[in-house]
């Protein structure tokens, strides 16, 4: 990925995941530069899910499309599934495809306390990544919560050299900013992180780190919208 004209635009910034038409005119639009690639390439397993698991939670986008894979989209919307998720992404997602969710909230962490104050004599399947965090399945045994952990995708890091210093790099996950400083440096650029394990992360290799007030892509883009405000001024 070479080097572009500096003078073309004031202001650059590398996305570590390839942004939706509408979230790339959030900042072309602004007079922003951007690059994109994925930091990390996630790899679905097919592995099977019991079916006698009705309450399910689901940590990501990711658990999700790994899900409806693997149980078949239409058996998914026949079968009488509860959702406990992380993420608004997460939740549209799964009422998308008709699955009821009964809780939803902003971070793990938050989540696991709801589910033992209102749902703690239940049973769950935990899906998740191979990177998973520890938040959840840690305080649900803690709290003695009953529930299966199963991994049903895999965080592939994809390293790849950047000749360029960018004034800003989008980071959305741990393992993301791991993949991108297996080849490169930080250095001056911003760090503009998803949310607060992103931003501990990051705190190991940059100077500046601006962390979203959501932990949403369209959050982070605000952020650096409001950064180059003020840089402006």
């Amino acid at each position: 990925m070479g080097t572009r004209n500096q003078s073309t635009m004031s202001i650059s910034i590398l996305s570590t995941k390839i942004l939706t038409s509408a979230q790339k005119f959030v900042l072309t639009n602004a007079d922003i530069r951007l690059e994109e690639y994925d930091a990390i390439k996630i790899e679905y397993k097919t592995t099977y899910i019991d079916p006698s698991f009705k309450n399910i939670i689901f940590t990501s986008q990711n658990t999700v499309k790994a899900f409806l894979q693997t149980m078949g989209t239409q058996n998914v919307k026949k079968a009488n599934y509860s959702a406990f998720c992380v993420g608004e992404k997460t939740k549209s997602l799964l009422e998308k495809n008709s699955v009821n969710v009964v809780e939803m909230a902003q971070y793990g962490e938050e989540l696991a306390k709801i589910i033992l104050e209102k749902h703690a004599n239940k049973t769950f399947l935990f899906l998740c990544g191979d990177k998973r965090r520890n938040e959840i399945p840690s305080f649900l045994t803690k709290n003695k919560v009953t529930f299966k952990e199963q991994i049903v995708y895999q965080n592939n890091p994809n390293p790849i050299t950047f000749s360029t210093e960018f004034d800003g790099i989008l980071f959305f996950s741990p393992s993301g900013i791991e993949s991108y400083t297996a080849k490169n440096n930080i250095e001056n650029s911003v760090a503009f992180c998803i949310g607060t394990t992103t931003a501990s992360e990051a705190q190991k290799h940059a100077k500046k780190i601006i962390i979203a007030q959501k932990p949403t892509i369209e959050s982070v883009l605000e952020k650096v919208l409001a950064y180059i405000k003020t840089k402006n001024n």
